[in-house]
């Protein structure tokens, strides 16, 4: 069965007024269906997507509020600290928000955490300045119309002008089925002079697991707020993910980004920093392991608008067996952004001779007065390595698995919840050795 025999308008408009959503997220939801028909898939470098199922399913289940759970499965307990009375966190699985924690405190401040939909009944004016308007456009392909029309999941933060968070904010996906997509929508904005941390993970709760999963993510700082942004994502070998995590920065803003690109599955990773105002900057540092068949491809981008604005990219890559990895790292100095700075640098790490992983830096590059650099390896472990840990009395496997955790170390480090720093050091263990 496909969407276009499963979803029509009246499909459309059935679920999203029996949500209760106002009627504008409706029209929205029926015009961007409408797009979906229209558009194309959008343009992978180097990754041939048109026969990857992004869009078809059997059935459709829509976002579910009143939903909770307080037996939360074992997995997502490990991830968060339940007992701590500090944590401020959001649960949601499947389609249905199971758990949401925000302290006092955080609320007395303006402080805004919920699930995506209350956030478009109970805040409107916020949801719609920011919600796929500047950050992702629905026009943009055929995979973001889909996502706009078709949204069942997601979680909405707001942190309010002059607000400091010390603790950092969690929120856990979890996918516990296999027929119904899970369209997932994250909106972060941090107003002005505002700080936060931010750390999510995308689970799937049983090695079986299959389907679509399309996330879209819009960070937004607005002028001298600072966004620090951390993710792990570990859904299973059947699930093929879109995935779309969108930076928009103002003047002298920043964001730093720490994500564990660790699905099991085919995967399209887009990770895009735009850097609007002057003074803006972006750190970008994201690490995977590919193994299996699985074919990932992942595109970092950091665009320059606004003059002295700094962009880095750190991307580190381990392929093992038969698995294929695309690295494009893009930095992008447009016209007007004179003295901006643009660096990245992509390594990959080869385990298996099967195993295929291409480092692609490219910079394009507008404007004089600039300062702009790359740096790409494939290679495999360094036998000078190998051989100073064996010469130590270090087994040949204890060795390799030291040098590819160090490796990797780069993104692992800045993960700021121990918890899933923990767990992205078991996910990398398990998937090298």
């Amino acid at each position: 069965m496909t969407e276009n025999t499963l979803v029509k308008d009246d499909f459309i408009r059935a679920f999203s007024e029996n949500a209760g959503e106002p009627k504008e997220l409706t029209e929205r939801r029926l015009a961007s269906w409408k797009l979906a028909g229209e558009l194309d898939l959008p343009f992978v470098d180097k990754t041939k997507i048109d026969r990857w199922n992004f869009t078809k399913f059997d059935t459709y289940q829509p976002f579910q509020t009143g939903v909770t759970e307080e037996n939360l499965p074992e997995k997502i307990q490990a991830i968060v600290d339940l007992e701590n009375k500090q944590a401020n966190y959001y649960i949601q699985i499947d389609q249905h928000p199971a758990k949401c924690v925000l302290s006092e405190e955080l609320k007395a401040k303006g402080v805004i955490l919920t699930d995506i939909f209350t956030a478009a009944k109970d805040y409107p004016e916020l949801f719609e300045k920011y919600f796929m308007t500047n950050a992702v456009k629905t026009s943009e392909h055929k995979l973001t119309a889909f996502h706009a029309a078709l949204v069942n999941g997601g979680v909405f933060l707001y942190v309010p002008k002059n607000v400091v968070i010390e603790e950092p904010i969690q929120a856990v996906f979890a996918s516990d089925q296999t027929e119904s997509p899970l369209i997932n929508h994250v909106l972060l904005v941090a107003d002005d002079n505002s700080q936060v941390t931010y750390v999510e993970n995308y689970v799937s709760l049983h090695e079986e697991a299959s389907g679509i999963v399309n996330i879209v993510e819009e960070v937004i700082a607005l002028s001298n707020a600072k966004i620090t942004f951390g993710a792990v994502d570990t859904l299973a070998k059947d699930v093929v993910s879109y995935v779309n995590r969108r930076g928009h920065i103002g003047s002298d803003s920043r964001i730093e980004w720490a994500l564990g690109l660790m699905n099991d599955g085919d995967t399209i990773n887009e990770n895009t920093t735009n850097l609007i105002g002057s003074g803006s900057s972006g750190d970008v540092k994201t690490v995977t392991v590919g193994r299996g068949k699985q074919i990932q491809n992942v595109t970092t981008r950091v665009t320059h608008y606004g003059q002295g604005s700094t962009g880095t990219i750190l991307s580190h890559g381990v392929m093992r067996d038969k698995a294929t990895t695309i690295f494009n790292g893009i930095g992008h100095i447009k016209h007007g952004a004179s003295k901006s700075d643009a660096q990245q640098e992509s390594r990959v790490l080869m385990l298996s001779p099967k195993a295929r992983g291409d480092a692609n830096p490219i910079l394009l590059i507008d404007e004089n007065d600039v300062v702009a650099g790359h740096a790409a390896s494939v290679g495999r472990v360094d036998p000078v390595q190998m051989f100073y840990l064996m010469s130590r009395g270090i087994s040949k496997h204890e060795a390799e698995r030291l040098i590819i955790h160090g490796f990797l170390d780069p993104v692992v480090r800045e993960l700021p919840i121990e918890g899933v720093k923990v767990m992205l050091k078991d996910v990398i263990e398990g998937k090298v050795r």
